[in-house]
């Protein structure tokens, strides 16, 4: 006896600790995980009108046709049933079909893209209530969140108010990534060089839990943070208070060295933000002289630059009084550029000059924001 308990010891103990989780997918506080919880609910019973009686009939076929039972009956020319085929298939296409109507229901209703249309179940969104923008940038190993409209920026540290929508926006500086605070919504990807979206609603003020759900690294099971969902006017508080703080500006250059990858980052306030910042790392040009994603892509859908490149990039000059010169020896003027394309309308007969590469046109571009080697 004293062996088969110490046996039954380490699955009590897996017990005990199990019964500390916090179900919080099953908890939410929010309106969009509430109908998250729902749908998971509805499918979870869905299946079980299939998986209970199987299970229940397996038990019930073992006991009936024991061999000790001489009272079943035994037909071993038995083949086929009618009623029971119409049974077995009928049933799982009818719980097939309530689960695909479910789903693209849900699917729908719940696109992460789609703007909020209610608060909760009793309460639609009020007309012309804007939401509260918050831009989530993934990095090594912290998240960065931006209050555009607030005009500041924290690190591990969101705090929203509560019944007001909220509109994320997410992209990562390095890997791809995933945010999730399970009392809230579903968790949503943050990859780099991408935005996606996210619209949400907490309706339960407090702390919540939120991190990673998407391995990225040695500093992943650190990358967590604290979603604080408080009264409007605790919110309007806090804004103040991190506006009037001594956080400082967040910057291209401040951006750059708080990018470098770290562990266990204590929460951090920022006073002020740089208002692009954020369209400048979704775009991947937040380092100085580095082209944008976009202008990449403007150039590959105008040809490219491609074999033309050897007469059409240039240094840039200015043309004045009808003589080209330089801008300066060393200048960031000296940086070559893609005439053709940086120009945004290429005049006719304008003054040429022959360069190691052949002739260019001799006249001042408006410029990407990076270069084109």
């Amino acid at each position: 006896m004293s062996r088969k308990i110490l046996r039954l010891l380490p699955l009590m103990a897996i017990m005990a600790l199990l019964t500390g989780c916090k179900l919080s997918i099953l908890n939410p506080s929010g309106d969009v995980a509430v109908q998250q919880r729902d749908l998971i609910v509805a499918s979870t019973v869905l299946m079980l009108i299939i998986v209970v009686p199987v299970l229940l009939l397996i038990f019930y076929f073992a006991w009936r046709y024991r061999a000790s039972n001489t009272k079943a009956k035994y037909d071993p020319d038995w083949y086929h049933s009618t009623s029971l085929e119409v049974l077995i298939w009928t049933a799982p296409l009818v719980i097939i079909v309530a689960l695909g109507a479910l789903t693209w229901v849900s699917t729908h209703l719940l696109d992460p893209y789609r703007p909020l249309a209610r608060i909760d179940a009793a309460r639609p969104v009020p007309e012309g209530v804007a939401p509260i923008e918050v831009d989530v940038v993934a990095l090594d190993w912290k998240w960065l969140f931006i209050y555009p409209q607030q005009g500041f920026a924290t690190v591990n540290e969101l705090a929203v108010p509560v019944d007001v929508p909220i509109q994320f926006r997410l992209s990562a500086s390095s890997v791809m990534n995933t945010l999730s605070v399970p009392e809230m919504a579903g968790m949503i990807y943050a990859m780099p060089g991408m935005v996606t979206k996210l619209h949400a609603v907490m309706n339960k003020p407090g702390d919540y839990h939120g991190f990673s759900g998407h391995y990225s690294g040695a500093g992943f099971s650190d990358m967590r943070f604290t979603m604080r969902a408080m009264p409007q006017a605790d919110f309007d508080r806090w804004v103040a208070e991190t506006r009037a703080g001594q956080g400082g500006n967040l910057g291209r250059e401040e951006y750059l060295t708080l990018a470098r990858p770290s562990i266990k980052d204590a929460p951090r306030r920022f006073a002020s933000v740089d208002p692009g910042l954020f369209g400048a790392i979704a775009d991947q040009c937040v380092e100085p002289g580095r082209m944008c994603m976009s202008e990449m892509a403007r150039l590959d859908a105008r040809g490219g630059i491609g074999p033309v490149a050897a007469i059409n990039t240039a240094t840039r000059r200015v043309h004045a009084g009808g003589v080209a010169r330089r801008e300066g020896v060393g200048h960031e003027s000296d940086r070559p550029y893609v005439l053709d394309f940086c120009t945004p309308s290429r005049p006719t007969g304008l003054p040429t000059e022959t360069s190691e590469a052949g002739p260019v046109l001799a006249l001042a571009p408006t410029p990407l924001t990076g270069t084109a080697e």
